[in-house]
């Protein structure tokens, strides 16, 4: 026994030294723990981001996998096995009928939805040259957070390119096709107008970087010059026929830049002369187009928000205030966002005359609560009387931002407020030097965000001052490249500056007598028109507003939910602003369209997906799942083979758009 006990014995300094290494690892990370408690915390929890972001990346990858591994038709076969067989989509359809290619086509996409590819980076972007960091599968968000935030952010006061790094749109058709793995943007309607023949020759993606302003892209880029050569050749190269641009969401009012600078005299514009686009355009199919802004954009540049992430930190509090960038979340998108100069384009615009004052708004009667029947119209509860307009007496959409849900009901001749604009500001709020990000916020002091919500309620003319109050930096760079009023005498010398040109209120449509203009956009959905906020407890290295998603109207019409109150719309925009100009601003001959250009609208009423496998849904109104709409692709198909807006039909209303517009007094 001894003797094996000998033979075992060498087997214990294997022991011992694994133990001892065992307690230097206790030691250490026990001085960590002690010394370096915030680098642990930190670190973890960018850690857990990244665990969690590449999960839900897997995720996705897996189902998408097996998606492709299925065999073609079979989800053609589930999906009609359940609901019966499947309409033709709309370019087989119309292929049957004998269209084929006749007007070459333009593609303008929105903000976010082209891909961005880094050409020259710091360091930290080793590798990722010509790689997206913007559209595909986002792999560098989760990678590396604070190089790609680093990298995607403009130069504040330039709003162009920071010191060595360089960000571009991706170009080609495959430059917002799809927005991620199997999220369609312009996919849908390219493949149903090749149905009919149409090919890379006659398409064209006017792709831009969206994170700048409108005339920047020229400035940097010469992305207006690349636009005007390319609709040149086309329409050199396609038998003289002109274009059929389609422009969607911020891209409507980027295309609307063009059409002014691509007449105006070099070197502000692009010399192309008064009749450029009478020779050029046949239509422009403006689909979801924000032409007067739009409410969640305020959100967006206030307090980075809008109702989903506002529902977010309900349901995780605190969450999105802390480190998942390594460092505060909101904050760094918030100074991220903020050097977008083209987020200000979407600005309301028209003022209280537009949007509404304290006590009124063109589009209060909306219900919310509107359910959808087997015929795809909408019931509503104001189609029949009176009866339940008692649910709408205290909503007050003109209103943009109340301080409290009392306060966004209260009569105006009731409100007492305290004028922001000559408060001061600039005491530093308690322990900001731990602040790992700095925002405008941290300058304005502690009067100053109280003078902010002793103000109470923000209209869409007091908002400017509001942003110019919490954001100067950004609202600079802004007022140089967008304006936000209503023309007084537009043969004004000043309105051929650029600042006006993508403003349909501040401007004149071309001298195209023959060409048309259609809003196309989706209906029934409830959209963000107005919030109610709060002030934050915690205001030394957070956003000191909250949307406050307490605020609740109470009962099934109520249209407003936490905090926010809805009108109706595609979710994004507004029927106010998707409509009005094509309603009321630019029908027959006005001081805004004085060649009378033809004008249509063309809504889509919501109805959502019949079951799983149909995907977003061929009777969408969603604001990017239009583009995959049935109804939609058939009209611009049709108008790219050589229709007109009376061969579709004319106007196809389902919302109060005409009612709401007589309500606006604007001098035509």
């Amino acid at each position: 026994m001894s003797f094996i006990r000998r033979r075992k014995a060498p087997a214990n300094p294997v022991r011992n030294d694994e133990e001892k290494e065992k307690d230097k690892k206790k030691v250490i990370k026990a001085k960590i723990i002690e010394g370096e408690k915030i680098t642990i915390k930190r670190w973890s929890c960018v850690d857990s981001c990244c665990w969690f972001v590449g999960l839900i990346c897997s995720i996705w990858w897996f189902l998408l996998f097996l998606y492709n591994a299925m065999p073609a038709s079979f989800p053609q076969y589930v999906a009609e096995a359940i609901t019966g067989p499947l309409p033709d989509p709309p370019g087989v359809k119309l292929r049957k009928e004998g269209l084929t290619v006749k007007h070459p086509v333009v593609f303008v996409p929105g903000i976010v939805t082209g891909g961005l590819e880094l050409w020259e980076g710091r360091q930290c972007a080793d590798g990722l040259f010509r790689k997206r960091l913007w559209g595909g599968t986002f792999g560098e968000l989760y990678k590396r957070p604070l190089c790609w935030v680093e990298h995607m952010s403009l130069d504040n006061e330039t709003g162009l390119d920071r010191p060595g790094i360089r960000v571009r749109p991706v170009s080609g058709l495959v430059a917002a096709d799809y927005f991620a793995p199997g999220y369609f943007v312009w996919a849908v309607l390219i493949a149903n107008l090749a149905r009919i023949g149409y090919e890379e020759k006659n398409m064209y993606m006017a792709a831009y970087d969206w994170r700048i302003s409108f005339q920047n892209t020229e400035v940097r880029d010469r992305t207006l010059s690349r636009m005007k050569s390319n609709i040149e050749l086309m329409v050199a190269t396609n038998g003289g026929n002109k274009v059929v641009v389609i422009p969607h969401s911020m891209g409507v009012l980027y295309f609307l830049h063009f059409m002014k600078w691509v007449e105006a005299p070099a070197p502000m514009g692009g010399g192309g002369g008064s009749d450029w686009c009478a020779k050029h355009i046949k239509a422009v199919m403006n689909i979801g187009g924000p032409f007067l802004g739009v409410p969640k954009s305020v959100a967006g540049l206030f307090s980075i928000e809008a109702r989903d992430i506002a529902v977010a930190r309900t349901f995780a509090p605190g969450f999105l205030d802390k480190d998942v960038f390594g460092l505060q979340t909101l904050q760094h998108l918030m100074r991220m966002t903020r050097t977008w100069d083209s987020t200000m384009s979407m600005i309301p615009k028209g003022g209280d005359t537009i949007w509404g004052g304290l006590d009124w708004s063109a589009d209060v009667s909306y219900n919310c609560s509107a359910k959808k029947h087997k015929n795809n119209d909408t019931y509503s509860a104001f189609q029949n009387g009176k009866e339940n307009l008692g649910f709408m007496k205290n909503i007050n959409y003109g209103r943009l931002i109340s301080f409290g849900k009392d306060i966004a009901e209260l009569h105006s001749s009731k409100l007492e407020r305290l004028d922001f604009r000559g408060a001061l500001k600039g005491r530093n709020l308690a322990n900001t030097s731990n602040c790992d990000v700095w925002t405008e916020y941290h300058d304005m002091g502690v009067e100053g965000i109280k003078a902010v919500t002793d103000y109470k309620a923000y209209t869409a003319d007091s908002i400017l001052d509001l942003l110019h109050f919490v954001a100067p930096k950004m609202m600079k760079r802004g007022d140089a490249h967008f304006s936000y009023g209503i023309a007084g005498n537009l043969d004004d010398q000043k309105y051929k500056h650029y600042k006006y040109w993508s403003n349909p209120l501040e401007t004149r449509l071309p001298n195209a007598p023959d060409m048309e203009i259609y809003s196309m956009y989706g209906v029934g959905i409830p959209t963000e028109r107005a919030y109610v906020y709060k002030l934050t407890p915690q205001s030394e290295c957070h956003i000191p507003f909250q949307i406050d998603t307490s605020a609740d109207g109470g009962n099934e019409y109520t249209c407003l939910r936490d905090g926010v109150y809805s009108s109706d719309g595609d979710e994004t925009v507004p029927v106010l602003s998707a409509g009005f100009m094509c309603a009321k601003g630019w029908r027959g001959k006005t001081r805004f369209n004085p060649s009378g250009i033809r004008t249509f609208i063309r809504e889509y009423d919501h109805a959502p997906p019949a079951n799983l496998l149909e995907g977003r849904g061929t009777q969408s109104g969603a604001h990017v799942d239009i583009l995959g709409n049935f109804a939609l692709l058939e009209d611009i198909i049709r108008v790219a083979a050589g229709a007109s807006g009376e061969d579709l039909g004319g106007d196809r209303v389902h919302s109060d758009i005409f009612k709401w517009s007589e309500k606006i007094n604007l001098k035509l």
